[in-house]
């Protein structure tokens, strides 16, 4: 029986760029970053607290991935990002400079707004109601 999705790959243009983004910025987890020979590593980011998919820091390789390197969502929200705490993380995040591309608004389903990573990738914070 399938029981989960635990990784999803993240093209990215620097191993080392990318986790200070996702660690120092979004404060996530550095899960593991082992070497893999031919400068390939296995980099594993997270929020902390371990629920949902851990992030596959993927160093493009290739001309056709280095072009797909903040391209991955089509310029769509790809990204979802869930929050306890919606004020607190929304303000935390924008002292660490973090770009959002709109003010927090209020849905049917939650607190969201829109912001950019390192790359252009467009995420949703969000705090869903209960």
């Amino acid at each position: 029986m399938l029981t989960g999705i635990a990784q999803v790959a993240y093209l990215v243009r620097d191993y080392d760029e990318a986790i200070r983004w996702f660690v120092d910025v979004l404060g996530f987890v550095l899960i593991e970053d082992s070497p893999r020979g031919l400068g390939k590593r296995w980099v594993l980011v997270a929020p902390p607290g371990g629920i949902g998919a851990e992030l596959l820091l993927a160093r493009a390789a290739t001309a056709e991935q280095q072009a797909a390197v903040g391209q991955q969502g089509g310029g769509r929200v790809t990204w979802f990002l869930y929050s306890d705490d919606f004020a607190s993380d929304h303000a935390r995040l924008l002292a660490n400079g973090v770009r959002f591309r709109e003010a927090p608004r209020h849905e049917d389903y939650g607190i969201v707004a829109v912001f950019e990573d390192l790359y252009g990738m467009r995420w949703d914070l969000l705090q869903r109601k209960p």
